[in-house]
């Protein structure tokens, strides 16, 4: 069955591509045949196909029957055999934030039997004096909130070699022989403490399960752009995820938080060396996640996500700059995939996964070459004869409006159907009713799908000028994570984006005096570049968020009731706020000084 849907979802792409071909000749042929025509037929049938591959996931999630609940095991019987470390890499992010967070899930774990399976591990990477001050600081606050039996511990490495996954290859191999597993999350990760013994009985109820991995669910969105992803984020990605789940099978994803290992399986398959050469193609390997997901599969061992396991949350940037910062750096990691393509001992599907991560990025210059092709396509043109036979009568191009109109329609009802879909089930199956009813619902998605399309071309812009920044040889590095972000003025965001206006504004003008016909074709794409400073700063604003919320768009079921570990956080942070940082002089003091100073040293 899992080789019948990947088959499957191939050829639905290779016959979108096929189709999308034949549509784009007849167009593209229409006044002469040249070699720009080929060109586009082959950037239109590649990014066709990748759409249709996208399709292809959300219609497997929506179609088949409901995925069975794994296996369960009963944790009374594996005692401190399933001991688990809680991993927390941190990078100059807010402290306060991140180990409230930690606080708020080790009490919703106090409230489950097995809290005593869990300690948890604060992993500094920070080089900025006042952020590693402040985490030193909060992390007495963080030990002073811990319940009996759960450990906390902190420890910032002089050495940050690796970026995260150097700081979790180190963990291992200096405290990984105490802990059966380990719970790797990011900064602003959250997870009920249900959800984590849930977890721990599944890795117990099978043996070669390597990694679980959840899907984390975005949540203290702020702004209407953060919104928009959050909304996104919690109705649609659980249908794509639960095609994933069925596309990938024992070959699953791990996207590098959120999820548990099995300690043994990490360590014996899991050491990323640096590639050769320097970056941005070499170094340390930056999208380190789903390497080290093919390495445990290259080992026999399971890598599963499973789409039923709620109570998995995150932090998404609150800006269109943050996220495509951020996007920087997973486009870098992606593209150095190329070099492991033909890494030995991996299994297909882990070759596929990286094609996949490679195309991810690749689509959007692959559209921006599409479009630059097509307005030069007039100049290669052959000259039109009227009357290439004299015994036959003249014969005059002909209008191919329709066949373009049917290809437009066919890869924008690739990109949307699988929305709408996924919106009209949630009324169907009564999920709607958790995000404030059908109507809702419907209307956040029209109203997403129409924020979407008018940012695709802008995100297409920071994607494709990060391809080509990694192609020259320019490193972007590992930068801090600003998940807090922050209202753009539109000073700021015109500095971010000017060369997207002026490539919006060279876009209309060439096919104005080049291609006339492409003219109105082409605005959907470039105004949203022209508009781009005033389209990011607005929706980077918290005014704009409220706003959405005031009428109801993009509403959540975390928005609806808040989860227990949201509530558990605000009371954390409600306690901190009436007393600031502890002091740590004063705080260490008798028992509290040997402990404290004992969680300081351990790591």
């Amino acid at each position: 069955m899992l080789a019948f849907r990947r088959i499957f979802s191939v050829v639905f792409a290779a016959i979108v591509a096929i189709a999308a071909s034949r549509l784009a000749m007849d167009v593209f042929f229409a006044d002469g045949t040249d070699w720009v025509d080929f060109v586009r037929i082959f950037l239109c049938a590649s990014t066709a196909a990748w759409i249709a591959w996208g399709a292809a996931l959300g219609i497997g999630g929506l179609i088949g029957r409901r995925m069975k609940t794994p296996p369960r095991a009963s944790l009374s019987e594996s005692g401190q055999a399933a001991r688990t470390a809680i991993l927390i890499p941190v990078y100059n992010e807010d402290p306060r934030a991140t180990f409230s967070s930690a606080a708020a899930m080790a009490h919703s774990l106090a409230k489950t039997p097995h809290a005593g399976l869990f300690d948890i591990a604060i992993l500094s990477d920070s080089r900025d004096p006042e952020v590693i001050a402040d985490e030193e600081q909060w992390f007495l606050g963080l030990h002073a909130e811990m319940p009996q039996g759960i450990g906390a511990f902190y420890r910032r490495r002089s050495d940050n070699t690796g970026k995260k996954a150097g700081n979790i290859g180190d963990f291992v191999r200096r405290h990984g022989a105490k802990y059966t597993y380990m719970l790797i999350l990011d900064a602003d990760s959250l997870m009920e403490g249900e959800t984590i013994v849930e977890m721990l009985r599944r890795m117990e109820a099978e043996p070669r399960l390597g990694l679980l991995q959840t899907l984390p669910k975005i949540i203290a969105s702020k702004t209407w752009f953060a919104r928009a992803l959050q909304f996104s984020a919690s109705l649609f990605s659980p249908i794509f995820t639960r095609g994933l789940a069925r596309m990938q099978g024992n070959e699953g994803p791990f996207w590098g938080h959120n999820a548990m290992v099995r300690t043994v399986a990490f360590a014996e398959s899991c050491g990323l060396p640096a590639l050769t050469g320097a970056p941005p193609f070499g170094g340390h390997i930056l999208s380190h996640d789903y390497v080290e997901a093919a390495l445990l599969t290259r080992q026999g061992w399971i890598v599963r996500v499973d789409a039923d396991l709620e109570g998995s949350y995150e932090e998404g940037p609150q800006n269109a700059i943050d996220y495509a910062k951020r996007d920087r750096r997973w486009c870098q990691g992606n593209l150095q995939h190329i070099r492991l393509l033909t890494a030995p001992g991996l299994h297909g599907w882990n070759r596929f996964t990286f094609f996949q991560g490679v195309m991810a990025y690749l689509s959007s210059p692959l559209w921006m070459a599409f479009i630059a092709a097509s307005i030069v396509a007039p100049l290669f043109a052959p000259a039109i004869d009227y009357f290439p036979s004299p015994y036959l009568p003249a014969i005059f191009p002909r209008a191919q409006t329709a066949l373009a109109v049917t290809l437009l329609v066919g890869v924008g009802g690739l990109l949307i159907g699988p929305k709408l879909l996924i919106a009209l089930r949630s009324g169907v199956t009564g999920e709607a009713r958790r995000f404030g009813g059908f109507f809702r619902v419907l209307f956040s998605t029209l109203a997403e799908i129409i924020w979407s399309s008018l940012l695709a071309p802008i995100t297409l812009m920071y994607q494709s000028r990060s391809v080509l920044q990694v192609i020259f040889g320019m490193d972007g590095g590992w930068p801090s994570s600003d998940r807090e972000g922050q209202s753009l003025r539109y000073g700021q965001a015109f500095a971010a984006s000017w060369w997207i206006v002026l490539t919006g504004i060279i876009m209309m003008v060439g096919a104005w005096t080049l291609a006339p016909d492409l003219f109105w074709w082409l605005t959907p794409i470039a105004v949203p570049q022209i508009l781009s400073p005033f389209l990011i700063a607005a929706s980077s604003s918290p005014k704009s968020g409220r706003i959405a919320f005031a009428i109801g768009l993009f509403r959540t079921p975390e928005e609806q009731k808040r989860p227990p570990i949201m509530l558990e956080r605000d009371a954390v942070l409600a306690r901190w706020q009436e007393k600031p940082a502890i002091d740590r002089d004063a705080y260490l003091v008798g028992e509290q000084k040997d402990a404290a100073e004992t969680a300081y040293s351990a790591f």
